[in-house]
């Protein structure tokens, strides 16, 4: 018996069966942990979340940025919805959409295992946080999400601010400072504030910015972190902190990295040919 974490798959359908063939997942046995930005820009996002959708016992997946923008867009009225990119319409216009949206709002923002000694998150932890209180401040937004008030959170879901955590936050502020730290965060300042601006690797940031895990201060926790969302981070191993977003949707490679053993083990594919990263840049 095996587990997996895998990186940011976007809709990268090809190269996450290419993924699963590699590891040669048995899910009879296996298990999968998927750290969230299932959808959006790598082409098949449907086939991405019938997929994972089909392997529901055999996964664990914690929401990233662009999973909760398609659960809000899934709020609009059908007009709003057809504006939006070809990728996502082909996902709420698809015949199981209301299966596959009710599964996927009612995913974590935050797992962890006390026995495998790993907690999993998409973007990082609120500097200040303690593992509890991260874990308390998913599992308000989770309940939120899954809840008869969802429509209420998802059209009022992002907004910069709050930029930072305060336990003395209430109501959506509070949810909104909670989703933001564990699904958009890469660097703060020196007051747990988050930049949203700054993107690039390490030693790119302004003067004063961190990345999350290096903010002064920092908590300290007792587990080994996965996470995603930072693909210019790429595979990443120090502090206690995986990052295994490796840039797949733009030319860069989809990353497991088994979990179970004394040791993580890194397996990864290559991305398909025509994939690159515009000139623009991309998150």
């Amino acid at each position: 018996m095996a587990t997996y974490a895998i990186g940011d798959v976007q809709g990268c359908y090809p190269e996450l069966q290419r993924l699963l063939e590699k590891l040669r997942f048995d899910p009879a046995q296996d298990k999968l942990w998927f750290c969230g930005d299932l959808v959006n820009r790598g082409g098949q996002s449907l086939e991405t979340l019938r997929l994972i959708h089909g392997l529901h016992e055999q996964s664990v997946v914690t929401l990233g940025n662009h999973d909760l923008s398609l659960l809000a867009i899934a709020e609009r009225k059908p007009d709003a919805q057809a504006r939006v990119n070809p990728e996502l319409r082909s996902v709420l216009f698809a015949e199981d959409a209301p299966a596959l949206l009710d599964w996927l709002r009612g995913q974590k923002l935050l797992h962890h295992d006390e026995a495998l000694g790993w907690t999993m998150v998409h973007a990082g932890l609120a500097p200040s946080w303690t593992l509890r209180q991260a874990q308390r401040a998913a599992q308000e937004v989770e309940q939120e999400l899954a809840g008869p008030r969802h429509a209420r959170l998802l059209k009022n879901l992002f907004g910069n601010r709050p930029a930072s955590w305060s336990s003395r936050l209430q109501g959506i502020e509070r949810l909104r400072a909670s989703i933001n730290m564990l699904t958009r965060m890469r660097y703060c300042d020196a007051n747990g504030r988050i930049d949203f601006e700054a993107k690039g690797m390490p030693g790119t940031q302004r003067a004063g910015l961190y990345p999350w895990y290096e903010v002064p201060g920092t908590r300290r926790r007792e587990t080994r972190i996965i996470c995603g969302h930072w693909s210019a981070l790429g595979r990443f191993a120090g502090l206690g902190i995986y990052a295994i977003d490796t840039g797949c949707v733009w030319g860069g490679q989809l990353t497991a990295m088994r979990i179970d053993g004394e040791e993580p083990q890194y397996i990864a594919v290559q991305a398909d040919p025509h994939r690159k990263r515009p000139s623009g840049g991309g998150d």
